[in-house]
């Protein structure tokens, strides 16, 4: 059962490694990248990692910075689209807060912790699959000023697609005659780093807390 199980997923990254040799692939990298901020069930990352890892191998009729550029601009898009679908629910939330004191806590809790680190957040929500469609859903609920929701998303979109098709090119480049070696060495690799991202937050975030309760 697991031999075929690894057939597979072999198979399955083989035919997406086809696919990526193709031009067209950076459209797909633009799509997904772009969905995949409004619903976080979409592997943009993992879309991104194969269009590295083919630009890698010297498979693809594309550069690094084209994969970089579709999938930054494509989650920059969609993390705009988040942003305003929060800003329309805005006064349903509002009017629900004028009903309910607790609710009315929790909202301006959220607005005043988006104002304060906002900017960080936004950066590594990026990294934290489903987070960064929370975070962006509620800068638009809380009213964030546009024009700092633009800048900070911008960084933080252009970081993301950075360093996940930077990562896929530098990982893949010693497995240049094995396309599925090379896609899950990188994306191995970018898990593990987004695994240990989630765990130093977790720590720091509970220490926080021990503090505050000290205080």
């Amino acid at each position: 059962m697991l031999a075929g199980i690894f057939s597979w997923i072999t198979d399955l990254t083989d035919t997406l490694g086809d696919w990526a040799s193709n031009w067209w692939f950076l459209a797909v990298v633009f799509t997904i990248a772009y969905f995949d901020s409004i619903l976080p069930v979409v592997p943009s990352e993992t879309t991104v990692i194969i269009a590295g890892v083919a630009v890698s191998v010297g498979e693809a009729d594309y550069s690094l910075w084209m994969v970089i550029v579709c999938g930054a601009v494509g989650a920059f898009l969609g993390d705009n689209t988040a942003y305003q679908i929060g800003k329309v629910f805005s006064p349903r939330f509002e009017r629900r807060a004028e009903r309910k004191p607790n609710f009315a806590a929790r909202l301006r809790w959220a607005a005043e912790q988006i104002r304060a680190r906002g900017g960080l957040l936004l950066i590594t929500a990026r990294f934290i699959p489903g987070g960064r469609t929370v975070l962006t859903l509620s800068s638009g609920i809380t009213r964030q000023p546009r024009a700092w929701f633009v800048g900070w998303v911008a960084i933080a979109c252009t970081i993301w697609a950075s360093y996940a098709a930077g990562l896929a090119y530098v990982v893949g480049q010693p497995f240049k005659d094995n396309h599925t070696a090379a896609f899950w060495v990188a994306f191995g690799t970018a898990l593990g780093v987004n695994v240990a991202i989630e765990i130093v937050r977790h720590v720091r975030a509970r220490k926080r807390v021990r503090q505050l309760e000290q205080v």
